[in-house]
């Protein structure tokens, strides 16, 4: 039994390094000591989970399959007069746009609950979960060994668009994995891009160079760690059981993980909303964060962004962003220099969650830009508009002397 004992904890040790991974970090962190019982411990994250309505927002269902035959999950979120009789258009400003909202790793269309809230009755919008995350099905190709590529996720949108908005102008909004999502979709159907989108929102991503990042970590030995992560993942997803068991019997080092890599100053985040990101990201199994890991290694969309230069264009980062770091944001203005970059200060990657105003402000200026919604459209809570909470978070490019 003391064998049988010893790898389960070193399975959730491992599996608590994995959900770092699935948060968009790589590698261990020490955590205070818990003096708690695991009863109490458990008890609390049940209260947690009950003191708001997180994730509990539902559209009107739908199904489309991608081209492997895997069903991917969205919701149509309608505005209040319902769903308008569509004809074919040719104009982007003929019909009324669509706004198409893309998670990020190992989350979900939940993730962007704040934003969905504010946003309902405002804008037809369109949120749905990638594959192999959320309500979508696992991926065929996947079960097949075939690799996960960001070019398959960009003909996913594709699929979706093309099921839940045929038609009229499109405004993307990409957090992190969705943000490359979009960049894969323009590079591989420009002129869909060129034809229906009038706007994009990229929230905390990257267009390449994701295996230089080093997580806050020291940058010596991170060769090393990048070398062996892959085989381990590989193994670990291998041993999903096991390693799920051990992730649960580690569920407060699990949750810290996640705060330190989601969040940029963790102790002020609502425990709700904390909660809310861990359930978000745990309900990801090992085996997908291990098939999805390497793509990221090898992504570069940097070409693609030229899609997107006459279009308005508006880049959201966090300065304490340890997965994509503010420095890819960055790169991403200098390829688009008419691109609006907001910095925003004390924010981690799950920005829109942990200052869910200023990005749901950032995305209603963006809506303005593009005549979707009037200029003077103001949300109220989890919505306010730039003029208010994000003035006093965000710092602007010209703020920041770009």
């Amino acid at each position: 039994m003391d064998g049988v004992s010893e790898n389960w904890r070193k399975a959730g040790w491992a599996g608590a390094a994995i959900g770092v991974i699935a948060a968009g970090a790589a590698a261990g962190v020490a955590v205070e000591r818990i003096t708690v019982g695991r009863g109490m411990r458990r008890k609390a994250r049940l209260a947690l989970d009950a003191t708001g309505d997180y994730g509990s927002l539902r559209g009107t269902p739908g199904a489309c399959y991608a081209e492997d035959g895997t069903e991917l999950y969205y919701e149509v979120d309608e505005p209040p007069e319902g769903p308008k009789k569509r004809t074919r258009m040719r104009r982007k400003d003929a019909a009324a746009p669509t706004v198409v909202f893309c998670h990020g790793y190992c989350l979900g269309q939940d993730s962007w609950h704040f934003q969905r809230s504010a946003l309902r009755g405002l804008v037809r919008a369109v949120y749905w979960d990638q594959r192999s995350h959320g309500r979508s099905a696992r991926g065929f190709s996947q079960a097949d060994g075939e690799r996960v590529t960001i070019d398959q996720l960009g003909r996913d949108l594709k699929t979706v668009i093309e099921a839940a908005a045929p038609e009229g102008p499109l405004i993307l909004v990409g957090h992190s994995m969705g943000g490359m999502t979009i960049m894969a979709l323009a590079e591989q159907f420009p002129e869909l891009i060129r034809d229906r989108v009038i706007g994009v929102a990229l929230v905390g991503t990257s267009s390449g160079h994701l295996d230089q990042v080093t997580y806050g970590l020291p940058a010596v030995g991170m060769g090393a760690v990048r070398r062996i992560l892959p085989p381990v993942l590989k193994a670990l997803g291998s041993q999903v059981e096991l390693v799920e068991r051990g992730r649960r019997a580690t569920a407060d080092l699990f949750a810290g993980m996640i705060k330190m890599y989601s969040f940029g100053v963790p102790r002020e985040v609502d425990p709700g909303v904390a909660r809310f990101a861990e359930r978000l990201i745990e309900a990801t199994p090992i085996d997908v964060v291990a098939e999805f890991y390497p793509a990221f290694q090898i992504h570069d969309k940097s070409a693609a962004l030229q899609r997107f230069a006459d279009i308005p264009v508006t880049v959201i980062a966090g300065d304490r962003d340890m997965v994509t770091p503010a420095a890819h944001s960055q790169a991403i203005k200098d390829a688009l220099p008419a691109a609006e970059l907001v910095v925003l200060e004390s924010a981690g990657h799950l920005m829109m969650l942990e200052y869910p105003d200023t990005v749901t402000g950032l995305l209603v200026d963006l809506l303005a830009r593009t005549g979707a919604v009037p200029a003077a459209t103001n949300v109220g809570g989890h919505g306010r508009s730039t003029a208010g909470s994000a003035a006093s978070t965000a710092q602007s490019d010209s703020a920041a002397g770009s």
